[in-house]
């Protein structure tokens, strides 16, 4: 089972009847995140395979996977956020274990997202998988 986080994106989504205001909510949720350090916005922290500027800084606290991100697009921001509330707080140990495409799945993003989003998603959800299989 996902995070009460994600959970409550879940619910929230089946409540917004069309993706205009599904898009909405995914920004806002991003504009609700505190920016990222400028220090921590260095080649290290880039991911690489994304249309927009996307920085993402990876943590392992007491065996609890946490990251924090953030993008120049403003939906993308969104989706960091997004992502953040499904892996933020699991076991480090879970997170590459976590499918997050059937995750996501149930909020229908990849299918009413670009080609290049989906692919920056992807590279999102690949760099957060590496880095805590990594640790």
């Amino acid at each position: 089972m996902a995070s009460p986080a994600f959970e409550a994106i879940v619910e929230d989504f089946e409540f917004l009847e069309d993706w205009e205001d599904r898009y909405r909510y995914v920004i806002e949720q991003g504009k609700a995140m505190d920016p990222l350090d400028p220090a921590l916005k260095v080649e290290a922290t880039k991911v690489h395979g994304c249309a927009s500027q996307v920085w993402l800084h990876p943590q392992i606290e007491n065996g609890r996977f946490q990251f924090d991100g953030e993008s120049d697009a403003m939906i993308v921001r969104g989706l960091i956020a997004v992502l953040r509330a499904l892996y933020n707080d699991l076991p480090v140990a879970e997170v590459p274990g976590l499918d997050a495409k059937a995750e996501l799945a149930r909020l229908d993003l990849e299918s009413n997202l670009s080609s290049q989003r989906s692919n920056g998603l992807n590279a999102m959800i690949e760099r957060i998988r590496s880095v805590a299989a990594a640790a």
